[in-house]
């Protein structure tokens, strides 16, 4: 198939829906399928062999967002696809997508972002009910809508949008591995972290408003915890006056081996955010073979097994958070339990078969347009 791919985020912006994108063109790429993506620029010229054009953007908030432009129409075009893959389609997404439904071509929209809970979160003037009335828009104009979590799908069912399926997230367990903590770079990780013995207790992702991260700051002040931060973002400032007076590590953005290493060094995993339509890092956390403490809300619902694989606390109590994670730091054999039981729920969930179920969809959109009148 030739696969126009028009994501909202793309390198060097690192964030989920960029890893999103990313898997599905490694995919592409092995199932020998051409693609194009369009992005907001500045962006590499290729990726997996495949040519990237650059849109036109603006900063806001740590984010880089494209402007529908006809630019984006001549790509589209010049590719001639067989189907359009829109990724968080809010911007060039929905313009990608209107372009779609003028020309008869069969289009894919995935949902990634809770728009509606952003805007609260970001201050923004538009409110969630128009949020939504905008979503609903812009995927209604899809083919096929693909969502990660039965609670984002459930969100979409509520708001009107039809034609929607589950289609989760891979992960590479080959990677985030429980094997790595033998490694002698993560034993020297956990030594500085942790001279004391102390109990790792570690979230990865953006520091950034919607991320909630200031909430694990009571965490931090826990005898016998050490509180590690793995990612960069516009709450830093934020985040270190809300960690002031504790030995609170903030890492910074790390990536590859030196991510995975940093999930192996840690002996819990804690998310605080509550609007999560998956939760990409905490997959990648129990492959790692930890116990995930979140909130009972979105996508960490379909992840994380209550007293199993992890605890799944009230969306909005920070004593719950700090209750779960004592628990967790007091007793090494529960760790130990709910970090082998977490990785053998997601080793099925390879990168390759969601990437063929991708596949899947795309050859029903076909389908479905072909069935549309002229």
């Amino acid at each position: 198939m030739r696969v126009a791919v028009v994501t909202e985020s793309f390198l060097p912006s690192v964030n989920g829906v960029t890893t999103s994108v990313l898997r599905v063109l490694d995919h592409l790429a092995a199932r020998g399928h051409q693609a194009v993506v369009v992005c907001p620029g500045p962006a590499p010229s290729t990726y997996a062999g495949f040519q990237v054009r650059e849109c036109a953007g603006v900063d806001f908030q740590g984010f880089r967002a494209a402007v529908p432009n006809r630019r984006l129409v001549k790509a589209v075009l010049d590719l001639a696809p067989d189907v359009l893959h829109a990724a968080a389609p809010f911007g060039i997404g929905a313009q990608a997508l209107t372009l779609a439904r003028r020309q008869g071509i069969p289009s894919v929209a995935v949902f990634q972002t809770d728009l509606a809970g952003y805007t609260r979160r970001y201050g923004l003037s538009l409110t969630a009910p128009a949020a939504w009335r905008w979503l609903r828009r812009v995927h209604n104009s899809a083919d096929l809508t693909l969502a990660p979590s039965t609670g984002a799908l459930a969100d979409l069912a509520t708001a009107g949008i039809d034609r929607a399926r589950w289609w989760g997230r891979g992960v590479d367990a080959g990677t985030y591995h429980p094997n790595r903590r033998h490694l002698a770079e993560v034993k020297a990780l956990r030594a500085r972290l942790a001279p004391d013995g102390q109990v790792l207790v570690g979230y990865v992702g953006r520091l950034a408003p919607e991320k909630q991260v200031e909430r694990l700051a009571v965490a931090a002040r826990m005898p016998g915890v050490r509180l590690v931060l793995v990612g960069a973002g516009p709450s830093r400032p934020l985040l270190e006056r809300a960690l002031a007076g504790t030995d609170a590590v903030l890492l910074g953005r790390l990536d590859g081996d030196d991510l995975a290493n940093a999930y192996a060094a840690l002996d819990v995993f804690v998310h605080a955010g509550t609007q999560e339509t998956f939760g990409q890092t905490l997959q990648e956390a129990a492959a790692a073979g930890l116990p995930v403490v979140a909130p009972a809300s979105g996508g960490p619902k379909d992840i994380v097994k209550h007293g199993h694989t992890g605890f799944l606390v009230a969306p909005d109590d920070d004593r719950a958070i700090a209750d779960a994670v004592a628990l967790l730091a007091a007793d090494p054999g529960l760790r130990a339990r709910m970090g082998e039981a977490g990785r053998r729920d997601v080793l099925p969930r390879s990168w390759t078969a969601l990437g063929d179920a991708l596949l899947g969809h795309y050859e029903d959109a076909i389908r479905a347009r072909a069935l549309q009148p002229a």
